[in-house]
């Protein structure tokens, strides 16, 4: 830092030499010369006019010589009065070196200290980045990442690393309140969610129920193959008691993670001990069994075991006067869901706004999970929606409609988007 005022300081007297000396030198060669000439030549007129007068006769030889005398002494007093007072009374230009001498460092300094960043010199003021994470531990470069949102709140870049940053310090609330920022700008990135469930989960008394599972759900939802949300899934199922759950998310967990992965053992002995919680309940061990014949069909037996008289069929349309209002390549979710209970999608289609009208079928093999299924549930509701972010989650703007009351099984519905989602 402190070579680095040394290295300014040389170069505003460079500057400044750059500036003065052209002008001090022109005064020094300008105006002495000047004066001076014009002196000489005054004294050379007034010599010649007496002595062509002494010739003429109109002075004497006596008033010649007084004449000469007072010429040369009144020459030698404007010298001495030249001489005498400040050089920079008669020199404009020295005049304005000397100002511009003292305002350059005067204006330059505050300058650079109001638009420039003098602390971006300072080692320990540097963002220090965590390895292999990307957060920032130094206090001063995470409140200057936080002005810098404030300014610009649409960068989701930003508000992921002063997450992720909050979450290493254990700041969770700060971490929350970003998390909230980032997923508004983001809805469909499925870790975004997992780790913003993580994160509120530690300001809910470190639980994932309630509004963490929620999170953990929509991420699940955008991704069924995302390892943090499947995690965390089975801790929430866990936590809440939903072995079955459990079961089905640390086995999917399993699956995606590579053999040899650190912390494999771990997860086996939380899905043994899920497995045993669930083989004890009512009925646990032939969810059990289930479970686990869908997991070795790997999927298929979902597709084979859907039952044609429990599916939901009938025709969507968008209704006229909101036609003008989407793209043709909008998205357009057509989903069945538990009249009361989890709020997770039973069974999705996903087509686009230039399918419509469009007769659809829901049924069992369209089952997001396999323990939630469209056949396990008395009464369902079924929605249509044009989403606008791509998300089967509806958000403000999307357009809907649905039909609510139906049992597994019903047939020719009618099914029209006619609704703005506020």
């Amino acid at each position: 830092m402190t070579l680095f005022w040394i290295l300014c300081a040389l170069l505003l007297i460079v500057a400044a030499l750059f500036l003065v000396l052209p002008l001090w030198r022109a005064s020094a060669n300008g105006n002495d010369v000047l004066r001076d000439t014009a002196n000489l030549e005054i004294l050379r007129d007034q010599s010649v006019e007496m002595e062509n007068d002494l010739r003429n006769g109109l002075l004497t030889q006596e008033a010649y010589e007084q004449g000469k005398r007072e010429l040369q002494a009144r020459l030698l007093d404007e010298v001495q009065a030249q001489g005498g007072a400040s050089a920079l009374a008669h020199h404009p230009a020295r005049k304005l070196a000397v100002v511009l001498a003292i305002l350059l460092p005067v204006f330059a300094i505050p300058l650079y200290l109001t638009i420039g960043k003098p602390q971006a010199l300072s080692p320990q003021e540097e963002p220090a980045l965590a390895a292999g994470f990307g957060t920032l531990r130094s206090e001063v470069a995470i409140q200057e990442l936080e002005k810098k949102m404030e300014r610009l709140p649409e960068n989701p870049d930003g508000w992921l690393l002063l997450a992720r940053s909050y979450v290493e310090l254990e700041r969770y609330d700060d971490a929350v309140r970003c998390y909230a920022n980032l997923v508004k700008l983001v809805p469909n990135e499925a870790q975004l969610w997992a780790d913003y469930a993580d994160a509120r989960a530690m300001t809910n008394n470190q639980s994932l129920l309630g509004e963490p599972t929620k999170f953990l759900d929509k991420a699940v939802a955008l991704d069924a193959n995302n390892a943090s949300a499947r995690a965390l899934s089975g801790s929430a199922a866990m936590e809440r008691g939903d072995y079955a759950a459990a079961v089905t998310h640390w086995q999917k967990l399993l699956e995606l993670l590579p053999p040899d992965y650190p912390g494999a053992e771990m997860i086996q002995q939380g899905l043994a001990q899920a497995k045993e919680f669930l083989s004890m309940q009512p009925g646990g061990k032939q969810k059990l069994a289930r479970i686990e014949a869908e997991r070795k069909a790997g999927g298929s037996s979902q597709a084979q075991s859907a039952d044609p008289a429990m599916a939901i069929s009938g025709k969507v349309t968008l209704a006229p006067a909101l036609a003008a209002s989407v793209s043709p390549d909008d998205t357009v979710f057509i989903l069945a869901r538990a009249a009361e209970g989890p709020k997770m999608p039973l069974a999705v289609l996903r087509k686009q706004v230039k399918d419509l009208p469009l007769e659809f079928t829901l049924d069992d093999s369209m089952a997001m999970q396999p323990q939630l299924k469209l056949s396990g549930f008395d009464r369902v509701v079924v929605v249509a929606r044009v989403s606008k972010s791509g998300s089967p989650m509806g958000q403000p703007g999307d357009l809907e409609g649905s039909v609510e009351n139906l049992k597994p099984g019903a047939k020719h519905i009618d099914l029209q988007i006619n609704s703005l989602v506020k």
